[in-house]
């Protein structure tokens, strides 16, 4: 991705931040989302909004959200976008109690959830094709697109069943380095508090509905996300504590392992995904395309005159999943000024 920020946005954290708030996401009426509602085999649900092509056979772009996102996010907005845009059918799964309701189990979701990505992709690919189609290609941004390049890693030939190529975006591929590193600094009073002023509320409402599932004291305490991940994702999911969970659950460890088209895309300013922590050629297979520009901060790459726009973004990344998946044209630079 060739990609330079404006001169009036310089830096990781503005480029990040001014990304998220104040952009242009999309350059036409949104269409609507429609949602369904999916049982899971554990007697919960999972909420998918979709948007659809003018036929139901057109290539399905699939986009896995980030830590506390959802279809509102600006990131899902300018691929909502994108794919209008190209004619192509787009669905987008919430993890558990992201989607503006509670979810019934006792579990919530996390960074390495490989076995959700896994579940989804194969009904996705099977309904898809039930209606005629037969590319599907999926993108996660952040925390979302550690999951997919799990899961990916984790059913190596296998993956190809069911998606025909996968991408992620600044996600915290190593998630012991980035975990510690949004602990630190600036981050600490930027980044942490905004995350958890979602997730303890969401955290004590799973408290109410299952009493005692964790140590709500300790819970209501945590001043970073390695204490709330030690009080609640790490033992709601099967993971001793914070070290264990974000050393088990990172991808870069078994990104050797991919063996679909993968594309791993990392601004190397992001603030909390430190430039040391991420793959480099040694560390992936000859499956993956690295791509590593020196700006865009995290989820940012605002381009274009103020207030710029993020349509950068699902320009390149979804121009590259259709040409590796063998149905698109040319990967090329961002049209729109």
């Amino acid at each position: 991705m060739l990609y330079q920020a404006p001169t009036w946005l310089p830096g990781g954290h503005a480029q990040t931040i001014w990304s998220a708030l104040y952009t242009r996401r999309h350059w036409r009426p949104l269409k609507p989302l429609m949602r369904e509602r999916w049982p899971t085999p554990d007697g919960d649900f999972l909420d998918i909004d979709k948007q659809a092509a003018s036929r139901s056979d057109r290539p399905l772009l699939v986009l896995f959200h980030g830590l506390e996102g959802s279809s509102a996010s600006h990131y899902a907005q300018a691929f909502a976008d994108w794919a209008a845009e190209k004619d192509l059918n787009l669905a987008l799964p919430h993890f558990r109690g992201c989607s503006g309701e509670l979810n019934h189990a006792p579990r919530a979701y996390h960074s390495g959830d490989h076995q959700e990505i896994d579940w989804l992709l194969q009904r996705l690919r099977s309904d898809h094709r039930a209606c005629g189609g037969q590319t599907l290609v999926a993108v996660g941004i952040s925390l979302g697109g550690n999951a997919l390049m799990r899961w990916a890693a984790e059913h190596g030939h296998q993956a190809q069943l069911s998606a025909d190529a996968v991408a992620s975006i600044c996600s915290p591929l190593d998630l012991m380095e980035s975990g510690l590193a949004i602990g630190r600094g600036l981050n600490r009073w930027i980044y942490t508090p905004m995350f958890l002023r979602s997730m303890k509320p969401k955290a004590m409402a799973k408290w109410a509905q299952h009493p005692g599932l964790f140590d709500k004291d300790a819970l209501l305490n945590a001043k970073d996300l390695y204490a709330f991940d030690n009080v609640f994702t790490a033992p709601l999911h099967g993971f001793k504590d914070t070290e264990d969970y974000w050393t088990r659950a990172s991808a870069k460890p078994l990104m050797c392992d991919i063996r679909l088209p993968a594309l791993a895309l990392n601004a190397l300013n992001d603030p909390f995904v430190p430039a040391s922590s991420l793959p480099g050629p040694g560390d992936v297979s000859s499956s993956v395309t690295l791509w590593q520009p020196d700006q865009g901060g995290h989820v940012g790459f605002a381009q274009g005159r103020w207030p710029a726009h993020v349509r950068a973004l699902p320009d390149s990344v979804g121009a590259w999943l259709l040409q590796s998946a063998g149905n698109g044209e040319k990967t090329e630079d961002s049209k729109h000024g």
